[in-house]
Formats: structure tokens, C-alpha cells, sequence
């Protein structure tokens, strides 16, 4: 894969994440009933920056987990067995949950991730956080809350890095 272009330095994606914060916020009328929960692995990393904006602009500390969709996926392999990665150590019963991805494509991961939640109970409401929208949506799935949106040829892909999991926070095309 080639670099083509770096969409968001590491400003821009500390400035989406706040402003995302904030619409959550306004949105909502606070962080009561509000629980945050990122698709592994780059969605977890955002969920618990706006998780910690949150605790930072409210002082209240909102329920933080990690969701593994792979058990979700209309993709895998019937039969497999995977090691699920899940880490949400509440109830979502009742609860406005914001999923929190890096890059919102097809539609199809934010649809498992939708299961992923209703197996564990019954949501007041569901929202979707994502740091850039690339478009080519095959589900009608969108988001409440973007960073930034970035119109992609078919060809393109678009990675998030960011500093936990890769030593610096950006985020780029690259051309297949």
C-alpha cells in the first residue's frame, strides 16, 4: 500500500475528539443514563478519550467498555471459535450507549456491534460516534457524531493510528 495522503494529524484528532465530546454532551443533557463503549481495537482507544473528556467537563465518570464484534460479523466462518475480547462490566439496560469506532465504511461493523449490544440487554438508545466517515455505506447506518468526514474511492483505504497502539496518533489514506 502507498501513502496518498494524511487526513488528520494529531491536533485535528485531539480537537474531533473533544468536539465530539461535547455534541455527546449537548445531545444528551449531560452524562446521566450515558455509558461508553468502543469496537475494538482503535474504537476502544477513542471510547476512553471521551470517556475521560467526559469525567474532565462533567466530573462524573461514565461506564467505559470495549466491545469485540467478531461473534457478530455477517462474515466469519459458521462454526469458528474465537476468543471474545469483550470487556463491559455493566448493565446497558436502560442506558443511552455510544459506540465509538475509528472509521465508519460499509456499515457492516457498526450493525455487528448493534447485535454485540442487544445480547447484553435492552438499551434506552444506541448512538454512533466515529472519527472519519468515508462513505460506500452497503447497511443504512449513520452517524450521530463525526470527526470528519473524507469522500474515498473504492480503492482507498483509510487508517487511524493512534498513540496507544502505535507510538503516534494520525490518520491517512493509502491506495490498495
Amino acid at each position: 500500500m502507498k501513502k496518498k495522503a494524511i487526513i488528520m494529524d494529531e491536533n485535528a484528532i485531539r480537537r474531533a475528539v473533544t468536539r465530539i465530546t461535547y455534541e455527546i454532551l449537548e445531545r444528551n443533557h449531560g452524562a446521566y443514563q450515558l455509558c461508553i463503549v468502543g469496537i475494538l481495537s482503535r474504537g476502544v482507544i477513542l471510547a476512553e478519550r471521551i470517556a475521560k473528556k467526559i469525567e474532565e467537563l462533567e466530573h462524573v465518570q461514565v461506564d467505559f467498555g470495549a466491545l469485540d464484534i467478531t461473534p457478530y460479523r455477517d462474515d466469519r466462518t459458521a462454526g469458528t471459535r474465537e476468543n471474545v475480547q469483550t470487556t463491559i462490566d455493566f448493565p446497558v439496560q436502560d442506558k443511552c450507549v455510544v459506540i465509538v469506532d475509528d472509521v465508519l465504511y460499509t456499515g457492516r461493523s457498526c450493525r455487528a456491534a448493534i447485535d454485540a449490544i442487544l445480547a447484553l440487554g435492552r438499551p434506552q438508545c444506541m448512538q454512533l460516534a466515529v472519527l472519519i466517515d468515508r462513505g460506500h455505506r452497503e447497511l443504512p447506518i449513520r452517524p450521530d457524531y463525526t470527526g470528519k468526514n473524507v469522500p474515498t474511492a473504492q480503492t482507498e483505504i483509510v487508517q487511524v493510528f493512534v498513540r496507544e497502539i502505535d507510538g503516534e496518533d494520525f490518520a491517512a489514506i493509502y491506495q490498495k
